[in-house]
């Protein structure tokens, strides 16, 4: 067999596409993975870790709450690296009543699902946080949610692909997808030519024009955010923390630093459109947010900065489907910031299209004809 032959191809090498490869790779499948630049060089070595099944559409929900009940508790042990998951909840804080009807709109939709989650008054947050100030007048409230840390989960994951004998090939840009007898079977880079029985597109925003070289178009932007990492302090709390706005998240590391993101509303406009670039008006902007929050931070030094690129879909819930008219070819990209939690989710769901022909999920309001208009 071709060294450019596999049973399947990933394009995209963040950690959907590393976590996909390792599932495949210990099923015994052979698979090649292609990405234009480094190994989980975009969103997913440039988020917040948020592990949390609360605050998400009920579309995505089932996946959330698999991959927490199911993988993220035995990750670390299955992959031989600590990737520093703690399950110790998840504060979505609420300062205003308007902020409060969001969030209960959010908990009631999360526990017809099944989730535990209950909104809670201010008091009862500090409790929890004793370190928010008092104008959190609420919050919900999911205990099972939890963060991790994104760059040695998508290591983690890298490794174990390779080490099963999945190909990793960086810096190999692709062009277009080639149909042969109407299955989509090629995958053409600036360089080579690769072929699968199995075509993967996970690339991120990249994945809508590799996407229309055959004719599909998933609506998506590429939006900018931004955050921040703080000097070690002593250790305060292990909560994630969100908003109801989804204007403001972090949590604090194993090591003692915080990682705290947000957005000024000015960073798509402001940033390169071929790099994801930092704007001197966005720290600022979500510090004077964190101590309203936190008052105790007011004095902490930061010590980086970085931005990255999101692939946010018209309605904020990724595509993870078949294109049924293209066989051959799985999609899976619009995870619109919160994708990172549901990555080993994910990954096992799409290893099971590809060796079932099905996943063991319900994914069928995540298709991506759903943007489609309907006759």
């Amino acid at each position: 067999m071709s060294s450019n032959v596999s049973e399947a191809v990933i394009i995209g090498g963040g950690i959907i596409g590393c976590a996909t490869a390792y599932y495949l790779a210990k099923a015994g499948v052979s698979v090649t993975v292609l990405e234009k630049s480094q190994i989980g060089e975009g969103g997913s070595s440039r988020n917040g870790g948020g592990v949390r099944q609360s605050g998400r559409d009920p579309r995505e929900l089932p996946i959330a709450m698999y991959g927490v009940e199911h993988l993220w508790p035995t990750l670390s042990e299955e992959l031989g690296m600590d990737v520093e998951y703690y399950k110790k909840g998840n504060l979505r804080l609420a300062k205003t009543e308007a902020h409060i009807k969001i969030l209960q709109g959010l908990t009631d939709s999360a526990t017809k699902k099944g989730l535990e989650v209950r909104m809670i008054n201010g008091e009862e947050v500090r409790q929890i946080n004793p370190y928010l100030s008092k104008e959190v007048i609420g919050a919900s409230w999911c205990p099972s949610d939890g963060h991790a840390n994104p760059l040695l989960a998508t290591l983690a994951f890298y490794k174990n692909a390779r080490r099963l004998g999945a190909r990793f090939i960086t810096g190999e840009k692709v062009i277009r997808i080639k149909k042969i007898k109407g299955k989509a079977r090629q995958v053409i880079t600036e360089q080579n030519c690769y072929e699968g029985e199995n075509i993967i597109l996970a690339a991120g925003f990249d994945s809508n024009p590799i996407a229309g070289s055959i004719g599909i178009h998933i609506p998506m932007n590429r939006v900018l955010l931004e955050a921040l990492v703080t000097e070690a302090q002593p250790k305060m709390f292990e909560q994630m923390l969100g908003t109801a706005e989804a204007d403001f998240y972090g949590h604090q590391s194993t090591h003692g630093s915080f990682v705290f993101g947000g957005s000024s509303g000015i960073d798509a406009y402001t940033s390169d459109y071929d790099r994801p670039v930092t704007n001197s008006m966005t720290a600022s902007c979500i510090c004077r947010g964190i101590i309203r929050y936190f008052p105790e931070l007011a004095t902490a030094k930061i010590v980086r900065t970085w931005a990255g690129w999101v692939d946010e879909a018209a309605d904020h819930v990724p595509v993870i489907s078949f294109a049924e008219e293209i066989p051959g070819l799985i999609l899976a990209c619009g995870f619109s910031g919160h994708g990172f939690g549901i990555s080993p989710a994910v990954g096992k769901l799409l290893s099971e299209m590809v060796l079932e022909g099905k996943p063991s999920i319900d994914l069928s309001a995540l298709r991506y004809d759903r943007f489609k208009a309907k006759i």
